[in-house]
């Protein structure tokens, strides 16, 4: 397969740990992953998600390039309608500054919470179209002043040579368009929203991609829930886990941590949550790592992506860290 292989990690607070043991063993994967093989690793943003510890992409990218040599870092991703696009700029011009030709921002939309949108937006007035806040982030990222803009002669610090890649992330047509439009890279979430309507988005994309200063052709990556373990059958086991804590995070009152394969084996899941599990289950892949490589090459094919991403949201560290290491060896990764 010549797809690329990478990694988006939410840094799962597993149950019987805490926080800070969450972001120690997202570094510790992010090494892992560079010494396997894997082309990109991404770090997630998520408000008020008590089982996650991912809600700074920035300052977590800051110290994952640091703990790592040369794969590429980059967000999966930042949440544009939260921020000012002149400060993401100089965020990812910063990081890019200190590890040039290694820094990708990914930018999503995701509305989170509604507490989550209040607080993050309490002081604004009005508000940008996410179209005009991605225009503004390409502007600051490429000093370009060929179209009239409300701050043409505007600079984001530091002015560099090399410029962080710049990726719409999107389940839907809206982003595909944007994408296509300001001539970004675009990454489709297969894993939330595994339709008709993804393979349509990627082939607009690729239709009416306009050559930037970013990018010259367009790019395509999918992104999938991937349960990998030794066996079909243990692997199975942590996807049941998987299903209890996608329950959790849809539920009034979820519980702060990602719930093990025991607590998992122990509640079970009602004949009312038997639907929605079902579900969610065709947004994974699940099985030993010959399993996960075929499913995972049937999805690239179907959407002749040029980069696969994975995430590994799986329960326990070691799990995690054994099963891309597994999958490494299952496509020849070096």
């Amino acid at each position: 397969m010549s797809t690329l292989l990478n990694i988006l990690d939410y840094s799962p607070i597993d149950e019987g740990t805490n926080a800070r043991q969450a972001l120690l063993a997202t570094t510790e994967l992010a090494k892992r992953a560079e010494e396997l093989g894997f082309h990109r690793f991404w770090v997630a943003e998520h408000h008020h998600v008590l089982s996650v510890a991912g809600s700074s992409p920035e300052m977590l990218m800051m110290h994952l390039a640091t703990s790592t040599r040369r794969m590429r870092i980059g967000s999966g991703g930042v949440m544009l309608p939260h921020y000012s696009p002149y400060k993401v700029a100089e965020n990812f011009r910063m990081l890019e500054a200190i590890h040039p030709n290694r820094i990708d921002l990914g930018i999503g939309r995701s509305p989170s919470y509604r507490s989550v949108n209040r607080a993050l937006n309490e002081t604004k007035g009005k508000r940008l179209s996410y179209e005009q806040q991605v225009q503004d982030v390409y502007k600051y990222l490429t000093d370009d002043t060929s179209e009239d803009h409300r701050f043409n002669s505007l600079i984001a610090t530091p002015v560099i040579e090399t410029a962080p890649e710049m990726w719409m992330l999107g389940s839907g047509m809206g982003s595909a368009e944007i994408a296509a439009d300001n001539g970004t890279a675009y990454a489709f979430a297969h894993f939330a929203k595994p339709s008709e309507t993804g393979l349509e988005a990627v082939a607009y994309y690729r239709k009416y991609f306009k050559p930037s200063l970013l990018l010259t052709k367009p790019k395509v990556m999918i992104a999938v829930f991937v349960i990998i373990a030794e066996t079909a059958e243990y692997a199975e086991e942590l996807a049941k886990a998987f299903d209890l804590w996608l329950l959790f995070v849809e539920s009034a009152n979820p519980p702060p941590y990602y719930p093990s394969v025991q607590t998992a084996k122990k509640r079970g899941i009602s004949s009312v949550e038997k639907e929605k599990v079902m579900q969610n289950r065709k947004r994974m892949i699940i099985g030993n790592a010959e399993q996960v490589r075929e499913e995972i090459k049937r999805v690239a094919d179907l959407y002749q992506a040029d980069e696969v991403t994975i995430i590994p949201n799986f329960f326990g560290a070691n799990n995690r860290m054994e099963g891309i290491a597994l999958l490494a060896k299952a496509f020849g990764l070096h």
